[in-house]
């Protein structure tokens, strides 16, 4: 299919576009509510573990994203393969069940339902409507990223625009009238004396670093359906649409890590940032 793919110079409407996929490839449910509760961890501290957790949960991805670039990986046993084939088995099995089924995946759902749809149903009917809910959720998603040639416009176009103007919405908002000063604001114990480092930590919940190695397959197929079938010029790509969207990631981290310091002003400390 690629073969019939017309080779072109991409504009940059084409790089606004593919770096709005894969910011929203990359950003997920765990990606909203960890830094929230890192910012309500840190407290007035926030900005050195807001530091530490842009390594691990931007540049660590970017960086897994451009070793598929630089590799021509074709996949996760690609990447692996090199230290042997069953090496590159079973790296490839536990990336996959890691941001899939056993972690990942699961969480998507829950922490949509948990956040935007839990409070208005009974405890007796949490479990039937989450069910119902996940059902429906991940219904949707198959059928949005089903067609590899079509995840382009569905999440670069569609998806992640509408999510971006909602985000904007609630930072407009929240810091229009910010709950408190978050330097001001008590940090935990342990954010007291090694904030950078709890922060460090905490970016690995995203698991965008294990995440980036899967993604990064489906991010330079996306390249290659936009006439970028060179590999070099594919990669070259890929890195500079990475690069733009990851540090657009990186500044919404910073403002919900900031946010989640500011609303210890009025709500206390959440079990995890999502409530």
């Amino acid at each position: 299919m690629l073969n019939r793919v017309q080779k072109r110079n991409l504009t940059k409407r084409d790089y606004v576009t593919l770096s709005s996929m894969i910011f929203a490839l990359f950003f997920g449910a765990g990606n909203l509510i960890f830094p929230l509760h890192l910012g309500q961890l840190a407290g007035g501290h926030w900005g050195i573990a807001a530091a530490g957790f842009l390594i691990t949960a931007v540049l660590l991805p970017l960086l897994s994203v451009l070793a598929v670039c630089v590799t021509k990986s074709k996949g996760v046993y690609d990447i692996g393969k090199p230290l042997g084939a069953t090496f590159a088995v079973v790296f490839m099995v536990l990336i996959h069940f890691t941001i899939g089924p056993f972690f990942g995946t699961p969480r998507t759902a829950t922490v949509s339902f948990t956040v935007g749809l839990a409070p208005f149903f009974p405890a007796k009917y949490q479990s039937l409507a989450l069910l119902l809910f996940s059902a429906a959720f991940f219904g949707l998603a198959y059928y949005l990223s089903v067609e590899q040639s079509k995840i382009m416009a569905r999440v670069g176009k569609l998806l992640n625009p509408l999510f971006l103007l909602l985000l904007v919405a609630i930072f407009a908002v929240a810091f229009s009238s910010p709950l408190a000063h978050a330097g001001s604001t008590s940090a935990t114990a342990a954010y007291q004396t090694a904030g950078f480092t709890n922060g460090f930590l905490q970016g690995y919940n995203t698991m965008d670093a294990l995440a980036g190695l899967a993604l990064g397959v489906t991010i330079v197929t996306a390249v290659n359906f936009m006439g970028q079938t060179d590999p070099n010029k594919a990669a070259w790509v890929t890195a500079r649409a990475g690069f733009f969207s990851m540090t657009f990631e990186g500044l919404i981290y910073v403002l919900l890590i900031l946010l989640g310091a500011q609303s210890l002003g009025q709500f206390k400390l959440s079990d995890n940032g999502g409530g």
